[in-house]
Order: C-alpha cells, then structure tokens, then sequence
C-alpha cells in the first residue's frame, strides 16, 4: 500500500459540489492499494500513521500522534499513487491493485481506522473528487510498506 499524509489544519473532499467528508485539524491520508497488498498490509499502514509523531507538542518539536491531539482522519482513495512514470510520458497503473481489489482494501482500512480512531471521514472510492486543504507546517510524508 501508498500513502500520502499531510498534516493539515483542514481538509474536506467533494464530489459534484457535494461536501462528503471534512475534517479540521488532523491527517488528509491519501491511499492507494497495490497488487500484493493485503489486509495486514493495511493494519501495518494505520498502525504506523496512528502512531506517527508528526504534531507538535508545547516546545514547537514534532512530539504529538494524530491520537494525542485527538485530530481527524480524511482518508481518500487514490489509486494515482502507483503511477509509473519511468517508461513513456504516460503514466501506468498495473501496479494498483485490481478496481475490486482496491476498493475492498480501502473499505477495509476505513472500517479499520473507524474502530481505533474517533475521527475519520471519507471520500468514495472511484468517484472524480475535488480536495481541498491547508497543509499544517506544510508537513507531507509518504508511507510505503
């Protein structure tokens, strides 16, 4: 699995104007599954960025979880990620996980994060979403297991 977290002070996903999922301060987690991931790979993954001391504590140094400052998780499908680049001027997706598949681990890593984590809102997997938010420090960190 790939996954892009930024820290943000807000976020919120759209699709057709619609607001359907928005959160303020916390982790906008883009997520892309791959063909070999599985569903421990997606507890690997949520673990790790439950636990990721990326907020700052009352010194100014990155201290804090996600957890410790109770923030939100905006967690969005993202099947670009696995994008390959390196062959052509057009990207290739055969690293991404089958529509199936993918959409299968993603509901999964939701339903995961919605049993460990108060906060978490989504987008729809498949859907062309807008997204929109203000990265926090700015603070991005790619997460690849």
């Amino acid at each position: 699995m790939k996954t892009v977290i930024q820290r943000v002070s807000q976020a919120s996903v759209s699709i057709d104007s619609h607001i359907t999922g928005r959160i303020e301060q916390g982790l906008l987690v883009l997520v892309c599954a791959e063909t070999a991931d599985t569903q421990a790979t997606a507890d690997r993954i949520l673990n790790k960025l439950l636990k990721l001391r990326i907020f700052s504590d009352d010194a100014g140094k990155m201290n804090r979880s996600i957890q410790d400052v109770k923030g939100g998780l905006l967690i969005v499908s993202q099947f670009t990620l696995a994008a390959d680049v390196w062959s052509g001027n057009r990207p290739g997706f055969s690293g991404a996980a089958d529509p199936k598949t993918g959409e299968d681990l993603y509901d999964y890593f939701v339903e995961a994060a919605r049993k460990l984590h108060p906060i978490v809102e989504t987008g729809t997997f498949g859907a062309n979403m807008q997204v929109s938010l203000v990265n926090d420090g700015p603070v991005t960190i790619s997460i690849q297991l």
